[in-house]
Formats: structure tokens, C-alpha cells, sequence
């Protein structure tokens, strides 16, 4: 599979993940709709074989639901500005953006949340007015994720019930 074809494997799976309606009619339409788009981008080259996959790898680390929705929301905000960059007066582009669309949407939140995390990738602590904000912050931030190993402690450790 190529690198592209990934790229739209992996919106195919987005898509049908977050259950778009779930008619066959509508997931016959965009995988028609996907089709026509490996066609514009010349997804069978086979140059696109070489190298990793785009968005696959990246999926593998995120085993938890809540914890997909925040990196798919990312990689649908990515597939969006590629969309927007190719000829939105194609019905199978429009449609498809369209689509995706309704899902960032739904994504919102989890949005802001992989924000959140890039802000903290860039938080730059060098300086003595944000290591002094970040020291007075430090029991919080403890008591916050002793409170969460707690709790699946709890989880891990409660006993199996029997649902005969």
C-alpha cells in the first residue's frame, strides 16, 4: 500500500470509526468518493510505497476510545487543510471535505485537548517567572495523578463479577 493510499485508508477508517451515518449507501459513496481521490493524487505511483505509513504508525500508540478521538481529530484537521489545497469544485472533494467537516465538529473538544498538549510540548520553563508559577503548581499537578493511579488501582484491582 502506498503512501497516499494510506493517508486515505486511514480516512476511510475515520470515517466509518466515527459511524457517519453507517448506511451502506453512504459508505458505498465515500469509498466511491475516496476512490476518485486516489485517482487525483495518482495514489497506485509507486513511489508512495517507500517509507512509512503517514498516519497508521501514529495510530498503534493510541489504544484507549478517548484517547483516539484526540489524535483522529488531529489527523482529520490535517486531511482538511490537504483537501483544501486541491480543487474543491469536484463533487467527490467537496463531499468529502463536507464529511469530514461533521466530524471535526464532533471532535471538537478532543481538539482542544491535543492543543493542550502541543502547548505543553512548547511551554518554554527558562524563565524564573514561569519555574515559580510551575513550583507553586507542583502539589496540584501530583495530587492530580495520585488521585488517577488511585482510581485504576481500584479498577484493577476490584473483583471480577460473574454475569451468568
Amino acid at each position: 500500500m502506498t503512501c497516499q493510499t494510506y493517508c486515505l485508508f486511514v480516512l476511510s477508517v475515520i470515517v466509518i470509526y466515527f459511524g457517519c451515518s453507517g448506511s451502506a449507501l453512504f459508505l458505498s459513496q465515500l469509498q466511491h468518493d475516496i476512490d476518485k481521490l486516489k485517482a487525483d493524487f495518482n495514489a497506485s505511483n509507486s513511489d508512495v510505497a517507500d517509507g512509512n505509513p503517514v498516519f497508521i504508525e501514529k495510530l498503534k500508540n493510541w489504544t484507549e476510545r478517548n484517547e483516539k478521538r484526540i489524535i483522529l481529530s488531529q489527523i482529520v484537521s490535517l486531511y482538511l487543510e490537504m483537501l483544501k489545497k486541491t480543487d474543491m469544485s469536484k463533487p467527490h472533494i467537496k463531499n468529502l471535505s463536507e464529511q469530514l467537516n461533521t466530524l471535526r465538529d464532533t471532535l471538537s473538544d478532543d481538539y482542544k485537548k491535543f492543543k493542550d498538549l502541543v502547548d505543553l510540548s512548547n511551554l518554554q520553563l527558562t524563565g524564573l517567572k514561569i519555574q515559580r508559577k510551575a513550583v507553586s503548581e507542583l502539589f496540584s499537578v501530583l495530587q492530580k495523578l495520585l488521585e488517577t493511579s488511585a482510581l485504576k488501582r481500584k479498577r484493577s484491582q476490584s473483583p471480577k463479577r460473574c454475569r451468568c
